[in-house]
């Protein structure tokens, strides 16, 4: 898999491992970046022998050092830079700004809801620093683990920006209101351990320890369950978190226990239990997820 140049892709024993490699940068973050992690997250949820995704970075230094600075102050004026705007300019000929305009859209954000949206358990495998962007693009991950040399920085206020990669939404729902706006308004940098303490990050680990934690992580959380099952489960805690009610819960439970409940997978799931046996599972991800649920349903920009 060598047609990316920002990232290495690589896939075994069932995993799929991004690695994030301009290590010359400390794995900045580009719009190349940007696209060659959207573009192999459709690969893993396209591919099912891939039943996890782990994203790690390349080095011992950084597992992303934030936004690529070498454009200098206009590093974030993105309708000067064109750096993640593939889609023209916002700015109207009189100068107003269309705000629903594509070409607006934050890139970090685009990676964010790429992995959001993932079919497979993807874990973090946080091996240095994790800035800004580095730090964010986690956030949708299931589980993050850490080398524990790696710091996490949300820096976005001492950089003059405020925080992006949709990480409001994401950030006090994993660590409360109070710690995601500590860590936001000082921008300071914090240890590992600080981290795990909040709950941001699951287990630490010696960096020679980190890839092979991950990895039986995402044997242990796969092995023995059905592939269609764990893509459903992901998708309906992830979304129910932002449900207004559980009723919304109860309807999708609903819909998806009553389809499921006649699948080939439901069939061997009880038969492999009765026979004292492993389960060999007939559904695909690729092919026998449901989409009758908007809930399922891959968003729209107005939507997202």
């Amino acid at each position: 898999m060598t047609e990316f140049e920002h990232i290495r892709v690589d896939v075994a024993g069932g995993i799929l491992t991004i690695t994030l490699h301009r290590p010359e940068a400390m794995n900045a973050f580009t719009a190349q970046m940007m696209r060659e992690l959207i573009a192999a997250f459709d690969r893993a949820d396209a591919d099912d022998a891939v039943r996890a995704v782990i994203v790690t970075g390349s080095g011992e230094r950084a597992f992303c050092a934030g936004a690529d600075l070498s454009a200098g102050a206009a590093t974030f004026d993105y309708d000067k830079s064109k750096g993640f705007n593939d889609g023209g300019s916002p700015v109207r000929a009189d100068g107003s700004i269309d705000w629903d305009h594509d070409g607006i859209r934050d890139g970090g954000g685009l990676v964010s809801l790429r992995i959001f949206q993932c079919r497979k358990p993807v874990i973090g495998a946080i091996n240095g620093a994790a800035v800004g962007i580095g730090a964010t693009m986690t956030l949708p991950m299931d589980f993050r683990l850490a080398a524990d040399t790696a710091r996490y920085g949300f820096v976005f206020a001492r950089r003059g920006i405020v925080p992006e990669a949709a990480s409001s939404w994401f950030l006090p729902r994993l660590v409360g209101i109070s710690t995601a706006l500590d860590w936001c308004y000082s921008g300071r940098l914090m240890p590992a351990a600080e981290a795990q303490e909040a709950g941001l990050i699951r287990s630490v680990h010696a960096p020679t320890d980190l890839l092979p934690a991950a990895r039986a992580l995402a044997h242990e959380l796969t092995a023995h369950s059905a592939p269609v099952s764990i893509a459903l489960t992901r998708q309906m805690m992830w979304r129910m978190m932002g449900a207004p009610s559980p009723i919304e819960a109860h309807r999708l439970d609903s819909r998806l226990i009553w389809s499921r409940g006649a699948s080939g997978d439901a069939r061997e799931g009880v038969t492999a239990f009765l026979e004292k046996r492993e389960p060999t599972w007939p559904d695909r991800v690729s092919a026998d997820t449901p989409h009758f649920s908007p809930w399922l349903d891959d968003l729209t920009w107005s939507d997202r």
